[in-house]
Order: structure tokens, then C-alpha cells, then sequence
């Protein structure tokens, strides 16, 4: 229970921060995507309480606004991922046969490909010929979501489908079916109950692995394109200031790890009480 109260503390303070960031940017008077080429790489002041990047911008109203979007991925990622590993884990142990066979093996197919080159090679395609519109912040979230999405699923589905199939080979399920009831209710009332807790910590082991995912391909300059912030776009741009200006990519990475070190320990937690 500690593990798991600090996780959530830990992911509950990131996540006010990122609601916190209009009211601090406007609080400092500053705009997080606007340059200050006079400001250029100054230390911590009132006025840049973090210091300032490469551009002059503020590094503090950067970090928030990028606690945004790196938590709003991981978190819509994660969710993505569960609910489709979900439903193909469920209709392969109900259905069995054939369809078992099928999304088992494409199940396999997703596991044996690498997955890093994979993902850098589907976020380098354009928007517009996975059906999104080029450019924007939001853009750019969609489009990593749908990719960590696609390949995330796996997991969870073979995870439910190992529950599911336990879950409707005991007597009471059977004794349920026999009496009429229907398979609707059957999967709703006895099935569903027994994945709640293999899937809320395969969840939150998708949170993080979405977080890093994306900081990756935001790194390598696939994923959230500038102005927008994301910490990954962030260290991307400080890595020629490691020396110059360290605090400039001290705090993504710091804030990196907290979001992970998060959800690890809520998924350790939850592991544990279950």
C-alpha cells in the first residue's frame, strides 16, 4: 500500500501541475512557445524561477505545458492499449477455434517484430496517410497514441485471454450457462470482475512505457514537434547544452523518470494488494 500511495501521490502532483500551467505561465508573465533571444540560456531568476533554453524561453512554463501532453499520451495510450487488448483477449476465450488461433498468431506476429524501429519508422510517415491532419500539437498526440496503440495491445490480450479462459472453465460459470444464462451477462457478471486487477496493473505498466515511448520518438524528432512542448522534445533540444546549460536537461529527464518511477510503483503497489 505504500508503494501504491506513493505512485499515485507521485503521478497526482505531475498531474496538477500540468492543470497548473496557464495560471503559472500567466503567473510569470511568460509565453512558453515565444523566444527571448536576450534571455538566452540565463540561470534561475524570480522572473525564470527554472532558467531559461537554448531560445530564452522559460524551462518552468515548458516543463508544465509538456506534463500536458507527455502525461495526456501516456495516459490515452495506456487506455488505448487496454481496451483493445481487452476486447481481443475476451472474444479469443470466448469464441475459441479459429478466432483464438487468428488473433493469437497475429498477437505472436506484433511480438516477434522490433518494436523500437517499427515505431520510429510509423511516426517518420506523414499524418495524412494514416487519415490525420498535418500539423498542430493535437495532431501530433493522435498520431503517437495510434502507433503506441497498435502495438501495445498485445500484452493485455494475451493476458485476458489466460484469465478469461480460467475464469470460464470453473463450475459456477458452467453451472451459469447451463441454467441459460446469457453469454452477455455471463462475461459481464463472472468474467469481467477476475480481469479488473491483471488489467489495472497491465495499465499502469502501459502509462509508463507510453511515457518513454513517447519522450523517444519526441527525442529523435518524431513525435511532438516544436513549439509544442513534451519532455522528450525538451532533452532533444538541450542535448548541445549539456555543458553550457545542464539544468536544461536535468529537469525533463528528471521529470521523465518521476512520471515512470509513478506509474511503476502504482502498478508494484497494485500487484501486491491483489
Amino acid at each position: 500500500m505504500t508503494r501504491l500511495r506513493l505512485g499515485l501521490a507521485i503521478l497526482g502532483l505531475l498531474a496538477l501541475a500540468a492543470i497548473a500551467a496557464p495560471w503559472a505561465a500567466a503567473w510569470l508573465g511568460v509565453d512558453p512557445e515565444m523566444p527571448d533571444l536576450l534571455a538566452r540560456q540565463s540561470g534561475p531568476s524570480a522572473d525564470h524561477p527554472l532558467g531559461t533554453d537554448e531560445l530564452g524561453r522559460d524551462i518552468l512554463a515548458r516543463l508544465l505545458y509538456g506534463a500536458r501532453i507527455s502525461l495526456a499520451v501516456g495516459l490515452a495510450a495506456a487506455l488505448a492499449s487496454t481496451f483493445i487488448g481487452l476486447a481481443a483477449g475476451l472474444l479469443a476465450a470466448w469464441r475459441g477455434g479459429w478466432v483464438d488461433a487468428l488473433l493469437m498468431r497475429i498477437a505472436d506476429g506484433l511480438l516477434a517484430l522490433p518494436a523500437l524501429p517499427l515505431l520510429v519508422l510509423l511516426a517518420a510517415m506523414d499524418p495524412a496517410a494514416i487519415g490525420l491532419p498535418r500539423g498542430g500539437a493535437l495532431s501530433d498526440v493522435l498520431r503517437i497514441v495510434l502507433i503506441l496503440a497498435l502495438f501495445g495491445w498485445v500484452g493485455v490480450a494475451r493476458l485476458c485471454r489466460a484469465a478469461a479462459i480460467s475464469v470460464l472453465a470453473r463450475d459456477h460459470v458452467r453451472a451459469a450457462r447451463a441454467l441459460g444464462v446469457s453469454e452477455a451477462r455471463l462475461l459481464r457478471r463472472h468474467v469481467a470482475p477476475a480481469l479488473a486487477a491483471p488489467l489495472t496493473v497491465a495499465a499502469s505498466l502501459a502509462v509508463a512505457g507510453a511515457i518513454l515511448a513517447e519522450s523517444t520518438l519526441s527525442f529523435l524528432g518524431l513525435g511532438i514537434q516544436p513549439p509544442a512542448s513534451s519532455w522528450g522534445n525538451m532533452l532533444a533540444n538541450a542535448q548541445d547544452l549539456v555543458f553550457s546549460a545542464p539544468m536544461a536537461a536535468l529537469w525533463p529527464g528528471l521529470a521523465i523518470a518521476l512520471a515512470v518511477a509513478g506509474a511503476m510503483l502504482v502498478a508494484d503497489g497494485l500487484r501486491a494488494r491483489g
